[in-house]
């Protein structure tokens, strides 16, 4: 008997520990081409979620009936697509334009049926367990299947995304995945002759069903952790920090609460439950009024991770309070703990974008935590009946007053997969000067001054005259006399249109911009565009994919302009990308590369890029700003021409990076970003 609890606990823990590899394994390739947003992480967990009902639903079904063969067969299935999936070709992939099925289908694609076989695993095996000892449900396996899935999530970035390429990656799971195809085959073989749950049912007639208020909140309650994990895992690294990697400790905080709660059982008494949550919701609702101001990074990081913790521990404990007594319904149970899951995802997701103009989803969030307290509170003390209707009260007037605040200043605001983008217009930064600012989320895209014609034109932010992409545009194109000849100039990222200001009578720029909700507020809000003497095309979709379907442009200067928000698109950082850049520049053309974040220094695998192609780079800083609506930026600029570094007007600016030693070249099947983290932000 010992030896099959080790077969049963060693089964569930590589399922989840494969299932929660897998996630960012498969994730990789669409982070970067679908522009890097936290949208495209929180659809990718949508697609988990949902993979994670679909897994449950077998195992509900699986579970009614004494069938190893069906599970075989599937588990086969699921060993086919493997094996496909670890000798695929690994690259860019197209999708841009419809980036919601772009997710769905690649990810179906490739993990779909090991993902469900691996999900369906935990529910599956503790109602065997039950079936063929006599007993309760070990609800111990769960938790034992999130600490499994805590460890690959930590795992993934400090060790596995470091030291194995992609390719590499698949194999090894590949081969994890077969051992744990032995072990379900064997458990398998061994449950043949155990009866079906019907048999289970019959033997314990005295406990009761779940009445249909516990079955709906078995639904509501994961749906409300699922909101919170999502929506604060887009606000923090849309709003608060735009950190890669980030996203790791919401999912973390997320599988911490399921452990303590299914493991552990450890649970606090409601009233200190309640004041915490009511002090954190407080306190974090007056911040989201609060839209021109902040806190210190470290106390917001703190009181959203915070209110992240207990409001998911709330929701999983009381779900684990709420779990069946009876067998039969344990995998109803998972399966509804799944439907709620997926919900919530779905609907912070998919569903809010498509809602609403403005980014409502924290402050919507937080109205269904004090519902859902209020309806697990319904039955109990009237003081906390009382509160938590104070406190669904409040948190309505809180969504009203969000709006309120977002609105404020805003003269453009529009929402969808890519971003939820607002155009503020201040009135007194400037005497006698109105400027407009495109923002998403905290990160500013650009900024015009509406003044004087010459300040109107005048290239602003992280663009200015004295700045890395300055410099090259307006040095780049000089004939032997010294005078600047027609420049084709190329520019990934649009944002507001900032370098058509550069452009001259018979210059020509390029734009290629993935976002469709970007050209026409740079077109029609923002004038750069309008007034610029240059011809200035724009190209929407994935930069890449559209340069690789272009004739060679000859670029005298292509700008790289993709790497200062929340997640970094590597796919235009590698060694194909930089290829397929020298297509489309002439000989002597310069990369410009933006590289100004707080978070991640870009110098060192961009000179590991230039080396490997016997190209030079240089870094170019702008430590203080001196000119009207100049921001401090940091470009590295990369050319086969190394002269154009020594000109009397370059030289002064160009500094050759410090290496990073043991940093190795990134390509399409390798990457990753820790080693390249600041850990103390400048």
């Amino acid at each position: 008997m010992t030896q099959v609890r080790v077969l049963f606990g060693a089964a569930v823990f590589l399922a989840a520990f494969l299932l929660f590899l897998v996630e960012p394994m498969a994730a990789r390739q669409l982070l970067p081409v679908l522009g890097g947003s936290a949208s495209v992480w929180v659809t990718c967990l949508v697609f988990f979620q949902t993979a994670l009902l679909v897994g449950y639903l077998y195992a509900h079904w699986l579970a009614q009936r004494s069938r190893p063969v069906v599970l075989l067969v599937v588990v086969a299935a699921a060993l086919a697509s493997t094996i496909a999936w670890s000798t695929m070709h690994a690259g860019p992939l197209e999708g841009a334009a419809h980036p919601i099925g772009t997710v769905f289908r690649v990810l179906g694609a490739y993990i779909g049926i090991p993902f469900i076989v691996l999900s369906a695993t935990s529910p599956l095996l503790q109602v065997w367990w039950a079936r063929s000892e006599s007993g309760p449900i070990p609800y111990r396996l769960y938790a034992l299947s999130n600490l499994a899935s805590f460890l690959a999530l930590a795992l993934y970035p400090a060790v596995v995304e470091p030291n194995l390429n992609l390719h590499t990656q698949r194999l090894v799971w590949s081969a994890g995945f077969v051992a744990f195809a032995l072990l379900l085959a064997t458990l398998a073989f061994r449950m043949r002759n155990v009866p079906p749950i019907a048999a289970a049912v019959a033997a314990d007639p005295n406990t009761q069903p779940a009445s249909l208020a516990d079955k709906l909140l078995w639904v509501l309650l994961p749906m409300g952790a699922a909101m919170q994990l999502s929506a604060i895992t887009a606000y923090l690294t849309a709003n608060v920090a735009a950190i890669p990697l980030l996203w790791v400790l919401p999912l973390g905080i997320y599988l911490l609460t399921l452990i303590i709660a299914f493991q552990f059982r450890f649970t606090l008494p409601w009233g200190i439950i309640a004041r915490i949550m009511v002090v954190l919701l407080g306190g974090l609702a007056y911040s989201l009024t609060q839209t021109g101001k902040g806190w210190p990074l470290w106390l917001t990081l703190l009181f959203f991770l915070l209110e992240l913790f207990f409001a998911c521990f709330f929701c999983h404990s009381e779900a684990f309070r709420l779990r069946p007594a009876r067998s039969s319904e344990a995998t109803l149970f998972y399966l509804l703990f799944a439907a709620g899951g997926a919900l919530g995802s779905f609907l912070i997701g998919i569903a809010a974008p498509l809602a609403s103009t403005y980014n409502l989803d924290l402050p919507i969030t937080f109205l269904v935590m004090a519902l859902l307290a209020l309806a697990v509170n319904w039955r109990g003390a009237w003081n906390q009946r009382l509160l938590w209707i104070v406190a669904s009260a409040a948190m309505v007037a809180l969504v009203f007053m969000v709006r309120h605040a977002y609105k404020h200043d805003t003269t453009v605001a529009t929402r969808n997969f890519y971003a939820s983008l607002r155009v503020t217009q201040d009135l007194f930064s400037y005497p006698g000067a109105t400027v407009r600012t495109l923002m998403n989320g905290s990160i500013q895209h650009g900024t015009q001054i509406f003044a004087t014609d010459e300040l109107r034109r005048t290239p602003t932010t992280y663009y200015a005259l004295n700045s890395g992409v300055g410099l090259a545009l307006q040095y780049c194109c000089l004939d032997q006399k010294g005078s600047p000849r027609q420049r084709n100039i190329g520019v990934i990222g649009l944002g507001a249109g900032t370098i058509a200001a550069y452009g001259r009578a018979g210059d020509h720029i390029r734009f290629y911009e993935i976002n469709p909700a970007v050209p026409p507020i740079a077109r029609n809000v923002f004038i750069y565009i309008r007034d610029s003497a240059a011809q200035v095309d724009i190209v929407e979709g994935d930069a890449r994919t559209s340069l690789a379907s272009e004739p060679p442009q000859h670029f005298d200067v292509l700008v790289v302009d993709a790497f200062s928000g929340d997640a970094i698109p590597i796919h235009l950082l590698t060694a194909e990308a930089l290829a397929l850049y020298r297509k489309h520049l002439n000989p002597n053309g310069i990369l410009a590369f933006h590289i100004s974040n707080r978070h991640v220094d870009l110098a060192p695998p961009i000179v590991l890029l230039a080396e490997s192609a016997g190209m030079e780079a240089r870094r170019f800083d702008v430590n203080e700003a001196s000119g009207p609506g100049e921001y401090i930026s940091t470009w590295m600029l990369v050319t086969a021409a190394p002269q154009f570094f020594d000109l009397p007007d370059i030289a002064p600016h160009a500094h050759i990076p410090a290496p990073k030693p043991g940093l190795k070249l990134w390509t399409d099947d390798y990457s990753a970003l820790l080693p390249v983290l600041r850990w103390r932000t400048p």
